[in-house]
């Protein structure tokens, strides 16, 4: 998993052409990521406990009560519709998220239905009883419109009513208050996402991981598989697994001459046969899938999914 790499992001035309060799095609919708790259291994995806699996993945614990995610969002107010921002994208520091959870945990935890928790720059809800939630994060959607990504089907009444209780908590918080008058978006709602408890640990074979990204790290530990923090280059998980590996590249790692360095370090690990075969997919996309055998196709020196 690399940055993205659309509008104009490669400009190196030798990087260009062996991209443009490749097979290349394009999602049309945003991707949760966790989805994406279990797709391309042909393993099974979680029907519930995202949020969870993601807990797991921080502290390294299994967690034993339902968890929901209740990420930080600014839900801008247009002429006919709403349009989420997914802000731990633009980056919140932990000083603005701890008054806001601490305020919550405060106002709206006193029965013990509900509790509140931040680990990092994530947020978790833990609520007694199931609670409707959204199936996928706040970034698969950031920029639209929620509607259509909002829960159905059991417990919505209580979805419902517990947002409504975060958001007219959040009103007006001191917090919030300081981010307009310096121009950035106030925390006004959370996207509750992801709700149940985690799995069983199961042992399954899977390859070794390397990310910072705690879903993945979660789903791997909950599977007994090999999993490990990005060491910075793929030279390095290359050396340290034979038989294949998945990698993902720091989520905030997004400029141009850093995805310059990270395809010319993976054409040199194919040009090697350190690797087989790599398949690429980019934070905004667009999937290659690369062969040694591509270079064979010469007269391809450039693609239109690459601008």
């Amino acid at each position: 998993m690399l940055p993205p790499i659309r509008g104009g992001r490669l400009a190196d035309s030798s990087l260009r052409a062996w991209l443009a060799q490749s097979d290349l095609t394009q999602a049309d919708e945003p991707q949760e990521l966790l989805a994406t790259i279990l797709n391309e291994l042909g393993l099974p995806y979680p029907e519930q406990g995202l949020a969870a699996l993601r807990m797991w993945g921080q502290t390294g614990d299994r967690p034993t009560v339902w968890i929901a995610a209740a990420d930080p969002v600014y839900l801008e107010p247009r002429l006919d519709h709403l349009c989420l921002h997914a802000l731990q994208r633009t980056g919140i520091p932990p000083s603005d998220l701890r008054p806001l959870f601490d305020h919550l945990q405060e106002t709206l935890a006193d029965d013990q239905r509900y509790g509140f928790a931040r680990l990092g720059p994530y947020g978790y809800l833990r609520a007694e009883s199931p609670i409707s939630t959204a199936m996928v994060p706040a970034y698969v959607i950031d920029q639209r419109e929620p509607g259509e990504f909002l829960p159905t089907g059991e417990h919505t009444v209580m979805h419902r009513n517990i947002l409504s209780e975060i958001e007219m908590a959040l009103h007006e918080h001191e917090v919030n208050v300081r981010r307009m008058e310096e121009g950035k978006a106030p925390v006004n709602s959370l996207w509750l996402w992801g709700g149940g408890m985690a799995p069983e640990r199961i042992t399954r074979p899977q390859p070794p991981l390397f990310t910072e990204d705690p879903l993945l790290l979660g789903y791997w530990e909950s599977a007994t598989a090999v999993a490990d923090l990005w060491p910075g280059s793929f030279a390095d998980c290359a050396e340290a697994s034979l038989h294949g590996f998945v990698a993902v590249t720091p989520e905030y790692d997004l400029s141009p001459e850093r995805l310059h360095q990270y395809l010319q370090d993976l054409r040199e690990l194919l040009r090697s046969d350190r690797v087989s075969r790599l398949i690429l997919l980019f934070r905004d996309g667009l999937r290659a899938d690369v062969r040694r055998s591509d270079t064979l196709k010469f007269w391809r020196r450039d693609s239109e999914l690459l601008d």
